[in-house]
């Protein structure tokens, strides 16, 4: 047994260095694509354009269409997956019997197992053609669709992790607010909820995280059509939209064109790195404020 234990230890330690290898070999290529991009583009052009026709024959690389599109879908899935998710996990957590629970949460699971491709086609030839019906100048390809649709796919996402958080926290505290009084609905707001907001703002960070890289919902029912606006009933193209488009093959490798998709994807890095740091600091921050 004394021999096994030192080859666990090199096997732990194998891994967890490749798993540090491979990020910094992504980043790696990231860095060094997009440094051999940003020599023949300007920084500035490329960060404040709001032009993107990388393919034309007069190319303009201003990412802003890119990224409002992005945000916009993503926006669009977090105003429909939070409120819901939470909703669900407050439900699951505080009221629902053990019974109910055990079916609940397991069914809102297989949610997450369906493919990403059929809620691309589900947006696209069911929630298009159903909200036409009420907003008649809503384009075939949109970004409200597929925005509500990926609500939907992060929503098990966001109800499970959130539901974990808020029942990991302490019988005793719900004990003591009964004890002061307090109705199972205040119990639930004001003591359940802000003691488990660090595991709900985890989830809400992966939920944002997960509607930022998802690509075959947008690539199928956005419209692929870079567009500087906030306006939902027209098509939009995401920045992971634009590097499948351009990563089908028809683009030389190692044009500037197809270095296009490593700056792209070396902002959406950057974007989510920085969406983590900030969830890391305003989790801290609470911590502070109510220890």
């Amino acid at each position: 047994m004394k021999y096994l234990e030192p080859i666990l230890e090199h096997g732990l330690l194998a891994c967890a260095l490749l798993s540090v290898g491979t990020t910094i070999g992504i980043v790696g290529v990231l860095a060094f694509e997009t440094a051999a991009f940003l020599r023949e583009v300007p920084i500035t052009d490329f960060l404040f354009g709001t032009e993107w026709t990388p393919l034309f024959a007069t190319p303009r690389f201003g990412v802003l269409p890119l990224v409002s599109g992005t945000l916009l879908v993503s926006t669009i899935a977090m105003l429909v997956a939070v409120p819901m998710g939470l909703l669900i996990a407050l439900f699951l957590s505080e009221y629902a019997p053990q019974q109910l629970r055990r079916i609940v949460k397991p069914v809102l699971e297989i949610l997450a197992g369906v493919p990403t491709v059929v809620y691309g086609y589900f947006a696209l030839l069911f929630v298009t053609p159903l909200l036409r019906g009420f907003i008649p100048q809503l384009s075939a390809f949109n970004a409200l669709g597929p925005g509500i649709v990926m609500g939907l796919m992060i929503l098990p996402l966001i109800a499970s992790l959130s539901e974990d958080a808020m029942r990991s926290v302490p019988r005793g505290l719900r004990e003591g607010s009964f004890a002061l009084g307090a109705t199972r609905l205040q119990t639930s707001v004001r003591v359940v909820v802000p003691a488990a907001f660090s595991g709900i703002t985890a989830a809400t960070i992966l939920g944002v995280s997960r509607a930022v890289g998802e690509t075959m919902i947008v690539a199928i029912a956005a419209g692929q059509q870079p567009r500087f606006t906030a306006n939902p009933l027209v098509p939009v193209e995401t920045m992971t939209a634009y590097i499948v488009q351009v990563s089908l093959g028809d683009t030389p490798q190692g044009t500037l064109e197809y270095r296009t998709i490593f700056a792209v994807g070396m902002l959406l890095f950057l974007g989510t790195l920085g969406l983590n740091l900030a969830s890391q600091w305003v989790r801290s921050r609470y911590r502070e404020e109510y220890s």
